[in-house]
């Protein structure tokens, strides 16, 4: 039960570091990465939309985790380099939640993403002879829109519970921005329940599906050292594998942060953690698949002959 108090309006939020110098060298970091990052994925999306020959459920499922990877970073990013520069680093009671729930819906949304993109390679190493057929354009419109449901509900029943609880203390979250961990240490209230919630739906929308994508690669990977000639077993890891090293960089990150014994966290080394999964892989994910994917090189190739006839 909420004792009577009286709710604090905003919230402070210490940053990275404290140093001016320091603040100054991070902002044009970090500037430089958001701008990367929003000019990569946009050009993911743009090219999925406009090429037709990435009309396909791979390029789908990319051009949405690009799409989700735009709002992910800004949910965090153009704050931070506001605060940068601000002598008070300060969010609203509303704002912080709002940039909380933000984060978590589109965090959730991107763990049955990969997910879904897992299953798309699945089908095309170890049913290819049906590919067209099982991954219809209706089946992966309703996979994606499960994505976002999903992420939307976890987001909204940790953002509920989080509401109910009273911030009358403290108002200082040692953090770069509002994650829920950092929130409820500043509660006046029990956070035990909210703690448990954070368990469950760790469990069930980061390992869940961190699990199924493993399990996924170990039948794609039995079915690849099938295939009799060594060029054709290059050809089909390599449609994987730019998939398999963003869910590396972004599943180890987040693993890393909530996946270790209390005891056992550090603050400074939560910040990396939650820097890299949030902020450093969404500028990866596009230059990872460009780099490493001939049909994206070669459509903006042809884009770039255009552009410069015209």
């Amino acid at each position: 039960m909420k004792r009577n108090c009286t709710q604090i309006e905003e919230f402070i939020l210490l940053g990275l570091t404290k140093r001016p110098d320091i603040q100054i060298v991070l902002f044009v970091i970090f500037l430089i990465t958001y701008v990367i990052s929003l000019l990569g994925n946009f050009l993911i999306v743009i090219i999925s939309r406009i090429s037709r020959r990435l009309h396909t459920p791979m390029y789908f499922f990319l051009s949405n985790l690009s799409f989700l990877d735009i709002w992910y970073t800004s949910s965090i990013v153009p704050k931070m380099l506001i605060n940068f520069l601000s002598l008070k680093k300060s969010i609203s009671f509303d704002g912080c939640f709002t940039q909380l729930f933000i984060h978590l819906c589109l965090g959730g949304t991107e763990c049955y993403l990969l997910l879904a993109m897992a299953y798309d390679r699945y089908v095309a190493i170890c049913s290819p002879l049906h590919y067209t057929t099982i991954m219809h354009p209706s089946l992966c419109i309703k996979i994606a829109s499960g994505c976002w449901m999903g992420g939307f509900i976890n987001s909204l029943i940790h953002t509920l519970f989080a509401l109910r609880l009273s911030f009358c203390g403290p108002n200082v979250i040692n953090h770069f921005f509002c994650e829920v961990p950092s929130v409820l240490e500043l509660s006046s209230t029990d956070v035990s329940l909210n703690k448990t919630i954070i368990f469950f739906c760790v469990i069930l929308v980061v390992m869940g599906p961190f699990f199924l994508i493993l399990i996924t690669y170990g039948y794609i990977i039995s079915n690849i050292l099938k295939i009799s000639t060594s060029t054709g077993r290059k050809k089909a890891f390599s449609t994987c594998a730019s998939h398999i090293i963003v869910v590396t960089l972004f599943y180890g990150a987040i693993i890393f942060m909530y996946m270790r014994p209390g005891n056992t966290h550090v603050v400074n080394q939560d910040k990396m953690a939650t820097l890299f999964y949030s902020v450093v892989t969404p500028m990866l994910n596009p230059l990872i698949y460009t780099l490493r994917n001939k049909d994206v090189k070669e459509v903006v190739l042809e884009i770039s002959r255009k552009m410069h006839v015209l």
